[in-house]
């Protein structure tokens, strides 16, 4: 059996149930691709159901606001991925009638859709011969082949889009692209594959070499930025401070709590005598830490947050981005996992 014949076997005997599987509508295709990037399924499933109940069509998701779209992604990360999401939906609506492409050419020009993504869509849907090349697909092909050159440099992710493009069945390219990708995803895993059941191990490269553990190989990302974020907790009665970020940083648009940011780690002592925290304050300072430094990794940032309670009066008129919530709202609005999580602990304390 060839390579493709192969790995198309194997995944009609072993291949998930999975509610996107069953269609070759491109929105809801779409729908599960975005969501599950940089997401595992199991994750990112509750989310597509979501999404689609509540989206059941491209014209609902582009008529959708900003806000709601962000509040139904809050915890998945990447909060970009659901504001090009919105872009790509009004642009189905503007430039193809209302009707979600389903050739890659077409694809690939809406916002937010690589050249990944539309090689699935278009392969999905309409079972274009274009190769899908993720994660799990690059990992199978180093492994088999014994590909060397770093999955992301730009020498690497040319052979391998080549390799790929040649191994499809161009008459089952969707069927086979589903294959390759849950295959890396089940049998050949990034840690433990099952290579003693693999159907491909008399050829693997890897298995016959001792070198599972080694391919694929990446080169070293750049060193992520350290930064540390000081959250003021501040409540009159029912009501909780709010922060609304701004652009051209983390977390456009969602709402976190009034922050300071320092160069460097602090403490109450330091806080209290800090001119930026005085600034805001109109009478008698009291500052109670709320929790031990939390550590949260982002793609090249590592946020250091510290929560403090804030029991002073505060101008926050000197700040137009920050308003008073009623607390039985917070759960309208969209905000981090960072500050999701805190709330969620934070009110089962009190």
């Amino acid at each position: 059996m060839s390579f493709a014949s192969e790995i198309i076997a194997w995944y009609c005997r072993n291949k998930r149930t999975l509610p996107w599987r069953d269609t070759s509508n491109p929105y809801i295709i779409w729908l599960s691709e975005i969501i599950l990037q940089q997401t595992r399924v199991e994750q990112g499933l509750p989310y597509f159901q979501r999404f689609l109940e509540n989206y059941p069509t491209v014209a609902d998701f582009a008529d959708a606001s900003e806000a709601s779209i962000l509040r139904l992604w809050q915890g998945l990360g990447y909060y970009s991925r659901a504001r090009n999401m919105h872009r790509a939906a009004k642009d189905v609506m503007e430039k193809h009638q209302g009707i979600f492409p389903i050739d890659y050419d077409s694809l690939i020009r809406l916002k937010g859709i690589g050249e990944y993504t539309a090689a699935a869509i278009s392969s999905f849907s309409s079972n274009e011969a274009r190769a899908v090349v993720d994660g799990n697909v690059f990992r199978v092909l180093a492994r088999y082949f014994g590909i060397s050159v770093p999955i992301n440099s730009s020498e690497g992710k040319k052979i391998f889009y080549q390799v790929a493009n040649e191994l499809i069945d161009k008459d089952q390219a969707g069927l086979y692209n589903q294959a390759i990708m849950e295959f890396g995803a089940l049998q050949c895993a990034p840690s433990r594959p099952n290579c003693a059941i693999c159907p491909l191990q008399l050829d693997c490269y890897a298995r016959k070499n001792d070198a599972v553990g080694l391919l694929p190989k990446k080169t070293k990302k750049k060193k992520s930025r350290d930064r540390y974020f000081n959250y003021l907790v501040i409540t009159d009665q029912e009501r909780i401070l709010m922060n609304k970020r701004g652009p051209k940083d983390i977390w456009e648009n969602l709402y976190e709590f009034p922050l300071l940011e320092t160069d460097a780690p602090t403490d109450v002592q330091k806080l209290l005598t800090d001119p930026s925290f005085l600034e805001l304050m109109e009478g008698p300072v009291q500052l109670t830490e709320l929790s031990r430094p939390k550590k949260h990794i982002l793609s090249h940032q590592n946020i250091y947050a510290v929560f403090y309670k804030l029991d002073s009066p505060i101008n926050h008129k000197k700040n137009s981005s920050w308003n008073y919530v009623i607390k039985k709202d917070l759960d309208t609005l969209a905000k981090p996992k960072l500050i999701f999580t805190f709330l969620k602990d934070y009110f089962n304390k009190l």
